[in-house]
């Protein structure tokens, strides 16, 4: 059977045989692309992180397109630059016991990632990308994107790995990266190791033992600064709040409800703070127990509440300080608005946020308050006092702090600003009808 073979201006060609569908794709025809990968099973972190990163790319390079990958259940909520797009993924959540579940699907969870690794893989395929950069999981959920690695470093692909300046303690994060075989990933698939910080604050490879050819493929960006966006911000309240004010953010919130607690418990108390406070719940925070706080908030004068609001950043920029449990976006956000900032940081599963916190601590940029479990508010209360005279994150000058964007449109410039190959690798996709 002849084939009807049809061409695309700009794309190449696709030609329907035998009830099959190939698509050839040539990445000398047409603009550049990233695919950026985010697991995200669990609050915001990683997709945050991942569409700050795409921002700054496409607002830097006009020929960009870029695709985000991920597994949040709450990207719709986002708005998106032009050239900026996403595909959601099945999403999965965590357990206690440390298995995973399907977040809305009543199916099994093999069946959940299988989906999850055709949806990235066959993305990938078609999308035909220039870089992949990979967010935090070398190999994915379960690995569930090795095989598009594989396919991807075949075709020519710039490999990236993103990765936040703490991953956890030390001690913990060299065994898990044993258990799930990432090592030798990263000596023969990637290209490079971004790592979103600075060396001299944290380097979180600094205890795992790895080849200098592995080490050779590290950069340090600087972290990534935010800004007030330039779209007009919907405020989810019947008034504004009233300056000079306190904003209290979980991040997510799905386990921030001992920090909105411990603040709220010092608003109760005989001596309150005198500034007021806007708490913002975080979408994954149970709807029980916002309800329980909303109680709370309506019986103190001084204090607001909202669940959540996808641009922040303007509510940070005019508060008088920040208190927060010290996730990386947030804390990038402290940096960029040079708020006084007190962080509350989670210590299980991981320590991620102690670490940072401690080591921010130490270097004059924030003040850190343990919760011990006894959440005394009288502690609290006095913290909120102190923090809007705190010195504020720039008095540290730290040369190259929020570089984090410049970096990272520079080191992805060889490969967006080079001419197209006459040689470039063609993608072949066959779909079975």
């Amino acid at each position: 059977m002849t084939a009807n073979v049809k061409q695309t201006p700009g794309v190449g060609s696709f030609a329907i045989k035998s009830g099959k569908v190939s698509i050839v794709m040539s990445r000398a025809s047409r603009d550049r692309r990233i695919l950026i990968y985010s697991h995200d099973t669990f609050g915001l972190g990683h997709l945050r992180r991942c569409r700050a990163i795409a921002h700054a790319l496409v607002e830097e390079y006009k020929n960009l397109s870029v695709i985000i990958l991920t597994g949040s259940p709450i990207i719709g909520s986002f708005d998106f630059r032009a050239r900026v797009d996403f595909i959601r993924i099945p999403g999965v959540i965590k357990l206690r016991s440390g298995k995973y579940t399907p977040l809305n699907l009543h199916i099994d969870i093999a069946e959940t990632l299988a989906m999850r690794a055709s949806i990235i893989h066959h993305t990938a395929e078609i999308f035909n990308p220039d870089i992949f950069i990979v967010d935090k999981e070398p190999l994915g959920l379960h690995g569930e994107i090795k095989s598009t690695l594989e396919l991807l470093k075949e075709r020519g692909t710039q490999l990236v790995l993103g990765l936040r300046d703490v991953l956890d303690d030390p001690s913990l994060l060299l065994p898990e990266w044993r258990r799930k075989n990432v090592l030798p990933a990263l000596k023969d698939i990637y290209d490079d190791i971004w790592i979103y910080g600075l060396s001299e604050i944290w380097d979180p490879l600094a205890d795992i033992e790895m080849p200098q050819a592995v080490r050779d493929k590290v950069s340090f960006t600087g972290y990534l600064p935010r800004s007030i966006p330039q779209v007009p911000a919907l405020l989810p309240m019947t008034e504004p709040m009233e300056e000079p004010y306190l904003l209290v953010t979980p991040g997510g919130g799905g386990d921030g409800d001992g920090m909105i607690d411990w603040v709220l418990r010092a608003y109760e108390c005989d001596s309150p703070p005198p500034l007021n406070a806007l708490l913002v719940f975080g979408p994954f925070m149970q709807p029980e127990i916002q309800a329980q706080f909303h109680l709370r908030v309506n019986a103190l004068p001084r204090v607001k509440a909202i669940i959540f609001d996808t641009h922040l950043e303007p509510l940070m920029s005019a508060a008088d300080g920040i208190v927060a449990m010290g996730g990386y976006n947030t804390y990038c956000e402290m940096l960029s608005f040079d708020k006084p900032g007190l962080i509350i940081p989670r210590e299980v599963p991981r320590m991620e946020q102690l670490v940072r916190a401690r080591r921010a601590e130490e270097l004059g940029l924030v003040t850190m308050l343990r919760d011990n479990g006894e959440r005394n508010p009288e502690i609290m209360a006095e913290a909120l006092r102190r923090l809007p005279n705190q010195t504020p994150p720039s008095k540290a000058a730290i040369p190259g702090l929020l570089d984090g964007f410049i970096n990272v449109n520079r080191m992805v410039a060889p490969r967006l600003l080079a001419p197209p190959s006459s040689n470039a690798k063609i993608a072949r996709v066959r779909k079975t009808a």
